[in-house]
């Protein structure tokens, strides 16, 4: 048997998006951050990383190196171009086939369900440990579309539950995801962990000039998607009376499935009169995106569904207050009345209200922004990075204790394998 590898070689997977990519362009967004940054500081604590994913252009390599220790590995599975989130479903059998050569890894860790369908069965294969991380979970096919939460096919929801009840772990980014998973996907509480994001306290932090001057504008950031809820921040800055009103700047790019979706929200902006009022600014750096968020006066989140909303924590590290809606994981990022306020309603005129309120008040504005600051600090990568190792210590403690019980063959571990042939068919 072979000693407990106190350098893990970690596989995590991210078959449709690839985590090297710009957040906010595409279908890049909070996850590519969390599993760039997840890895960043999981080889800075010395283990040896790689990020899987697809693809997406003839001209990307084989692998790049990110770091020391961090390494960025591209597999062969439909055209090397970009294509719509949901075409990927297609192409789980081909990156699955192609995966099969990679490694050797100590654990693997998929991210999205199309990651989990095709690593599971590598995992099992090679006789490794398999985590997965959702992100998002698909709504049941009965849930209304007005929800936000798009019904997806029956494949995914049947992938999603298989995988949290036959993987080794499943990590949520927050308390409510987890519930997701144990009460819609039948996962066991005693295997699903919850693992906060971080956030990066140098690069996201305070403007020099006092936080909630009415002087700046409103930022909502994202994907731009239905589930993101971008009509609702358009409509509630209609709401906020002409004297405090301020502009309204919305970052992030159009999801290939949604490609109407500005023309829609520049609809809703003409119909409220506000169409002067409002810049779509297109995908952001995260050098860019820092700087808008510690510029605004105040950061929305109005998402209709999110596993935690990275933005909402990276606005507080950036001491701006932020009017999130009571959806999934925001309950948990922003902590209400003490670092923003959490709304349970959609309405435009109590989102109005909010605003306003925090606009028209610098001192709650500054308290809100203060206490941000103070709780994301406690939120670090390192941070985050540690509780995963935690999770996958345990995981592979108890993969130890089955192969102790039932490897008495004396077969060879069938992790021993050499690189061969990983990358390009």
């Amino acid at each position: 048997m072979p000693p407990f590898p106190s350098v893990l070689r970690v596989a995590l997977v991210c078959l449709h998006t690839s985590p090297g990519d710009e957040p906010g362009a595409g279908d890049a967004g909070g996850m590519n951050v969390v599993v760039l940054k997840q890895g960043e500081a999981m080889a800075s604590l010395g283990h040896e990383v790689e990020i899987v994913t697809r693809r997406s252009s003839p001209e990307q390599p084989d692998e790049q190196r990110l770091g020391e220790g961090l390494t960025l590995r591209f597999l062969d599975a439909g055209p090397p171009e970009p294509m719509p989130k949901g075409v990927h479903e297609a192409y789980i059998d081909e990156f699955r086939a192609r995966l099969d050569a990679c490694g050797p890894y100590d654990i693997v860790h998929s991210h999205h369900w199309f990651s989990g369908m095709a690593a599971l069965p590598y995992a099992r294969l090679h006789g490794v440990p398999h985590v997965q991380s959702f992100h998002s979970i698909a709504a049941h096919e009965s849930t209304p579309l007005s929800s936000g939460e798009r019904p997806e096919s029956a494949g995914r929801m049947a992938g999603e539950a298989w995988l949290a009840q036959e993987s080794d772990a499943v990590v949520t980014a927050s308390e409510a995801e987890a519930d997701t998973v144990v009460q819609r996907l039948g996962g066991t509480a005693d295997r699903v962990s919850v693992v906060l994001p971080g956030v990066d306290g140098e690069l996201f932090h305070p403007a020099e000039e006092t936080p909630g001057n009415s002087g700046r504008y409103a930022l909502v950031a994202g994907r731009l998607q239905p589930l993101k809820g971008f009509d609702l921040a358009i409509r509630a800055i209609a709401a906020v009376p002409p004297a405090v009103r301020p502009e309204l700047l919305i970052a992030g790019d159009v999801s290939a499935d949604y490609a109407g979706y500005v023309d829609e929200l520049r609809a809703i902006a003409t119909e409220h009169g506000i169409d002067g009022g409002v810049r779509f600014l297109g995908p952001r750096a995260r050098q860019d995106l820092a700087g808008l968020l510690r510029e605004a006066s105040i950061v929305l989140v109005p998402s209709h569904s999110e596993t935690y909303g990275l933005v909402a924590l990276e606005a507080a590290a950036s001491g701006v207050p932020v009017v999130a809606a009571a959806s999934g994981g925001l309950q948990e990022a922003v902590v209400d009345g003490r670092t923003g306020v959490v709304l349970g309603s959609r309405d435009p005129e109590v989102w109005g209200e909010a605003i306003r309120r925090i606009l028209a008040d610098p001192e709650v504005a500054r308290e809100l922004a203060s206490a941000g600051r103070e709780h994301a600090l406690q939120l670090d990568w390192t941070r985050s990075a540690r509780r995963l190792l935690a999770v996958y210590d345990t995981v592979l403690g108890a993969d130890r204790e089955r192969e102790e019980a039932f490897d008495s063959d004396g077969s060879p571990d069938p992790r021993a394998r050499a690189l061969n042939g990983c990358g390009r068919a």
